[in-house]
């Protein structure tokens, strides 16, 4: 069982930056893929980035290149996401997202936080 608590959204001006992060409770977080995703109002919920359980390779959706920079710290069970140049469409409720096999597909994710408000206003 993996229980994951995100932290670090809020309210940015399009352009800024926001870091998020993401504790994960249990021995096994090392041994996941770790990830976020996010869920804007009226649409579905989409793959953001992961990273691989020893940080050796990560993935980025098309729309966060460039931006957005996932990393782990696997001493501290915690995940963390960098949003760098952020825009209205980034709004959305982030969530982080635990699994053993596939990580772009949210109904085959083991587990997920609650999630967290990121609004960038124009």
């Amino acid at each position: 069982q993996v229980q994951l608590v995100e932290s670090g959204g809020g309210l940015v001006q399009a352009g800024g930056s926001l870091r998020l992060s993401c504790a994960a409770s249990g021995r096994t977080f090392s041994t996941y893929v770790m990830g976020w995703f996010r869920q804007a109002p009226g649409k579905e919920r989409e793959f953001v980035v992961a990273i691989s359980w020893n940080s050796g390779n990560s993935y980025y959706a098309d729309s966060v290149k460039g931006r957005f920079t996932i990393s782990r710290d696997n001493a501290k069970n915690t995940v963390y996401l960098q949003m760098n140049s952020l825009k209205p469409d980034d709004t959305a409720v982030y969530y982080c997202a635990a699994s053993k096999g596939v990580y772009t597909i949210a109904r085959l994710i083991d587990y997920w936080g609650q999630g967290t408000q990121v609004t960038v206003s124009s």
